[in-house]
């Protein structure tokens, strides 16, 4: 979108300031972005992590596979999951708090021994995979952002900022100008007056 100005003191006056309002804001911009980045990275990596984590877990408790057909269906529920917003390079994003579960009663003494084991190991596993979703659902909001920050500063240094710079100079230009064509009529004005009173003076 092109700059619309006026060949005029006003307006060079407000591209002024909108240019060094750019300027002010390009390298805090730049810093954005370049924190957004790593922490893209960050989330990501993470994530990458906790699946891994995830996947390893369930091969490690793949022994116990037959043993899950005598696990009581039910008897674990999550009730809720808490979840957190923290602030990264200037982003809200989410955080997995606490995860609470619902546990049915059930008799030790009836129930195989491992029942305990088997509570604990689907507490970690979900948990795994709900950490592992918050760092992807954040990976997400951070590359989101990243990217609209990178728009605003290829659009300040690539657009904006040599357009107001151009504007700027044409006004200048076109004010010298002016302001040289005035001075040269008002030469001539008076060259012209002085050549009249030297022939009104013969």
């Amino acid at each position: 979108m092109p700059i619309k100005f006026q060949y005029n003191k006003t307006s060079l006056t407000e591209l002024g300031k909108q240019l060094k309002v750019r300027q002010k804001a390009l390298p805090t911009l730049k810093n954005k972005e370049s924190a957004l980045r790593m922490s893209v990275l960050a989330a990501k990596k993470d994530s990458e992590r906790l699946a891994r984590e995830l996947e390893e877990a369930m091969e490690n408790y793949d022994y116990l596979s037959a043993l899950w057909n005598e696990f009581e269906p039910g008897l674990i529920r999550i009730t809720d999951v808490d979840l957190q917003t923290v602030k990264v390079a200037g982003v809200k994003c989410p955080q997995l708090g606490e995860v609470h579960y619902e546990l049915k009663p059930f008799n030790a003494f009836v129930k195989p021994a491992w029942y305990a084991d088997g509570v604990r190991i689907l507490q970690e596993l979900t948990r795994l995979g709900l950490e592992s979703e918050v760092f992807e659902q954040k990976r997400r909001i951070l590359d989101f952002q990243r990217k609209k920050t990178t728009q605003k500063v290829n659009l300040y240094e690539k657009v904006q900022i040599p357009g107001y710079q151009e504007a700027i100079r044409k006004i200048k230009r076109y004010m010298e100008d002016e302001e040289n064509l005035s001075k040269a009529s008002s030469k001539i004005v008076k060259s012209r007056h002085a050549a009249e009173e030297e022939e009104g003076a013969l």
